[in-house]
């Protein structure tokens, strides 16, 4: 019972550190997207949903590591 405890805080500590790094990471993935968008000739709308992605698995990224190392 205590691994899992301790597994549940592992996943609330990455998330409580992805949020604030949701902010910051919208950059990096417009460009990102902008630069994908450009070499494959996507739409806009498209665009702006692979910019929401990447946004979002950039700070996932980030926490995982704000948390594990």
């Amino acid at each position: 019972m205590k691994q899992v405890d301790c597994d549940m805080m592992d996943i609330l500590l990455t998330l409580v550190f992805s949020a604030p790094l949701l902010v910051i990471m919208i950059y990096p993935a417009m460009k990102i997207a902008d630069f994908i968008s450009d070499r494959y000739n996507i739409n806009q709308t498209l665009d702006d949903k692979l910019t929401i992605i990447i946004t979002i698995i950039l700070s996932l990224i980030g926490g995982v590591m704000l948390n594990f190392l």
